[in-house]
């Protein structure tokens, strides 16, 4: 495992392979397809990535992605994306029931869409203000900030905290 520092100038350089997966070139040698992976995906997005190979073995630990050149963190940031989706809950407008299992019609940053609780065990706090609500189709939804939903969202949201 090598670990990435600015300072030290490591030669590599990211890019895609003919099939589109990404690969590093590190002194000659090309190690590929490699996966980035959060170590803190919501508390320190930007910190702590790590690129493992497809046996999951570290190839390069980056501590922070704006280290990186602008073409080799876009790079990263496009493989993030294409494998990361938990969207951000805004504004919830109703739910079905306050018992389990229930519809809950929600707001996020990637647009209107309803989601199934299953238990309250599938809402995890993660700090005192951010929970984490895992949706009965397998899809994960962030809250934020509890606080910064507006006031009927926050009064749905106590029923099953």
């Amino acid at each position: 495992m090598k670990h990435y520092d600015p300072a030290c100038g490591h030669a590599f350089a990211l890019g895609h392979d003919t099939f589109g997966r990404l690969q590093l070139v590190m002194n000659g040698k090309v190690v590929g397809p490699l996966t980035p992976v959060r170590s803190f995906p919501i508390s320190a997005p930007g910190e702590g990535i790590a690129l493992v190979d497809d046996n999951g073995t570290e190839q390069i630990w980056l501590d922070r992605l704006e280290d990186l050149p602008l073409d080799q963190r876009m790079l990263v940031q496009e493989e993030l994306a294409s494998r990361e989706f938990t969207p951000e809950i805004r504004r919830i407008r109703q739910v079905s029931s306050f018992a389990t299992p229930s519809r809950w019609h929600v707001d996020t940053d990637k647009g209107e869409t309803t989601l199934l609780l299953k238990a309250e065990e599938d809402i995890r706090r993660l700090s005192a203000s951010t929970l984490l609500i895992a949706d009965g189709h397998g899809v994960q939804f962030l809250i934020r900030n509890v606080s910064a939903l507006d006031k009927s969202s926050r009064r749905l949201l106590d029923h099953f905290l």
